[in-house]
């Protein structure tokens, strides 16, 4: 015979595991809704300066296959972010070879891309969007950060891989801004978006 005790420990039981599963669901549709949805056409991104401060705009950074969007902190103070920047540039002639380029969006200014591009000998383009306009088009703007604080206007981190019709075929990121898809992430899903077309 089940006691009350019992029965109220099973339903508690119960209960709980269908809070870790909807916390679980949650999770994974928050992370799916991060930035634009797959298969819609990217936002304009306007003209933006470059690191050079020469304006840019997404159909002349295009590959003949398409590009590779990164959203990104900061290259001046966010450590993730620069071992994420060096390490796609480690990647970007595979990249350039599937017929894709890279460019990288943050709200830094061109002066801070450019001093980074410099020192790393960095091969693609930067752009920046000091105002966070096109971070907040794509809604992709960090809300954990209060207006005065150095940090307030980054983006989450996110790769955003783009058909040459600008359409969003792929989106990689994870959850923690500590944690950045490698470049090879990124050309496995170029390789796998090839074989699939």
């Amino acid at each position: 015979m089940i006691s009350k005790f019992q029965s109220t420990l099973r339903v508690a039981g119960a209960f709980a595991w269908l809070v870790c599963i909807g916390a679980f669901l949650a999770g994974a549709a928050s992370a799916e809704d991060l930035g634009p949805p797959v298969g819609l056409k990217a936002p304009d991104v306007g003209t933006r300066p470059d690191q050079t401060g020469k304006p840019r705009t997404l159909p002349d950074l295009m590959g003949k296959n398409g590009l590779v969007l990164m959203f990104f902190r900061s290259a001046d103070w966010c450590p993730y972010c620069q071992a994420q920047l060096i390490d796609m540039n480690g990647g970007n002639a595979e990249i350039e070879k599937r017929g894709y380029r890279v460019a990288a969006l943050s709200y830094d200014s061109p002066e801070i891309l450019q001093a980074f591009t410099a020192k790393r000998h960095i091969a693609f383009t930067f752009l920046s969007d000091p105002k966070s306009e096109v971070i907040d088009t794509y809604k992709l703007r960090d809300p954990q950060y209060p207006p005065g604080s150095r940090a307030y206007g980054v983006p989450r981190p996110i790769i955003l891989i783009l058909d040459r019709n600008e359409v969003i075929k792929a989106k990689l990121y994870e959850e923690s801004y500590k944690v950045r898809p490698p470049v090879a992430a990124v050309i496995s899903k170029l390789d796998e978006m090839g074989k699939g077309s």
